[in-house]
């Protein structure tokens, strides 16, 4: 038995479950599980709770989550309640087995098979909809697929989930693009719900001159198929987010010399704290405080920058005039963050509201199309994993009881 189940305080208000998990996983609850040997019963729960369990307990940056918001902090080292996560999610994922429920004659479609619009589909399945998920890749798993590297995620536990989501009867279409395959205003008129997933897509651009050279490509898309004939030598990554970690990991191993330009400090950083560490562990280098300002055909031409507080009180960066350097590349991978692209409306007149985040009651969705909600990183802006799912349970949840009403 993992010893820290032991250590576990076994806390009346959990702040690792309540205020350090976005899916509020009832981490006591598996814990009696645990220590009691109840492995299975603790899947079931896990599960339950949370489908994409066995993989958000591998990839959730947990020093910011469950672990650091454990009550030992202060006193002792936190309980390490994610290796327990991943021991009894792990096992569970592939002996689970699901069967497709009784159907309640109602349908429901999701675009985009991502963590957040699996979740809505599973949940909605198991509640008896025939559940149909469209989506512009071939398989099942959106960013959990194609965008986390393998030496970071073994897709083996995606391919576990796509089995268990065709078990339970979802119907999948792969290779269908928006606007181009299948259309929003359709898929409203012929399903009784819709949930859009589609997640935030559109690149976030550096806005410099020399932007647009060969050179320069964007980190998400090249991290679908990461290939070594792309790089050159020396590469730049620029961007301090999950997917600037995951572009220049990738790069290294791939035997580039790689060097991350990020503009503000690592504690600014939003990428995932471990990430960083394994990052510089592995000879990732990285340059702080600097800022590019342009691309030419064979450098980046970067300013060095300071934080300072506007007159909002928030932290921004302001450039240091004269500071201007070039450095040398033979590739620019840009990561600077993704927004939604709301071009997937087409010609729609589209009005909407987002849900007041983390309350669970939806301030509004899609006034033009009443049947369609939104979830994960079309909802959020581009957020975690866990968060994704989160937003698809909650979507789940309005979906039922707007049927019940």
């Amino acid at each position: 038995m993992n010893e820290e189940a032991i250590r576990c305080l076994q806390c009346v208000h959990p702040l690792c479950s309540k205020k350090g998990c976005p899916v509020e996983t009832p981490v006591p609850e598996c814990m009696d599980l645990y220590i009691d040997g109840k492995f299975e019963e603790a899947g079931i729960k896990l599960f339950r709770n949370n489908p994409f369990t066995a993989i958000t307990a591998q990839i959730c940056d947990w020093h910011k989550l469950c672990y650091g918001n454990c009550v030992l902090n202060g006193k002792d080292e936190p309980i390490r309640w994610y290796e327990i996560e991943q021991e009894i999610s792990m096992k569970y994922l592939f002996e689970h087995h699901e069967t497709i429920p009784a159907q309640n004659g109602k349908t429901a479609a999701i675009i985009g098979a991502g963590p957040a619009g699996l979740t809505a589909g599973f949940e909605l399945a198991k509640a008896g909809y025939h559940v149909v998920v469209f989506d512009v890749m071939e398989r099942m798993g959106g960013v959990l697929r194609y965008g986390i590297p393998t030496f970071r995620l073994d897709p083996k536990y995606m391919d576990e989930l796509e089995r268990i989501m065709l078990e339970i009867g979802i119907e999948f279409h792969g290779n269908q693009t928006l606007n181009k395959d299948v259309f929003l205003k359709d898929l409203s008129a012929q399903y009784d719900v819709v949930v859009l997933a589609t997640g935030a897509q559109a690149e976030r651009h550096l806005r410099i001159p020399g932007e647009e050279k060969p050179h320069v490509i964007f980190a998400m898309h090249w991290l679908k198929e990461p290939s070594v004939e792309d790089l050159g030598d020396k590469v730049i990554v620029i961007g301090g987010g999950n997917v600037a970690m995951d572009a220049c990991r990738t790069a290294n191993k791939l035997g580039k010399d790689t060097t991350v330009y990020y503009r503000k400090t690592f504690a600014n950083m939003p990428a995932n704290t471990m990430e960083i560490e394994e990052a510089k562990h592995e000879g990732v280098k990285f340059e702080l405080f600097q800022a590019p300002v342009e691309v030419k055909d064979h450098s980046v031409v970067f300013c060095n920058c300071e934080n300072v507080i506007d007159e909002k009180g928030r932290l921004v960066t302001k450039i240091l005039e004269g500071t201007e350097h070039e450095v040398a590349c033979d590739t620019l991978l840009i990561a600077a963050g993704e927004t939604i692209d709301t071009s997937i409306f087409g010609d729609l007149n589209i009005e909407y509201n987002k849900y007041n985040w983390p309350n669970t009651t939806p301030e509004g969705k899609i006034l033009s199309l009443p049947n369609v909600w939104m979830v994960g990183d079309f909802l959020l802006g581009a957020k975690t994993v866990v968060e994704g799912v989160q937003t698809g349970k909650v979507a789940a949840q309005d979906i039922l009881k707007h049927a019940q009403a």
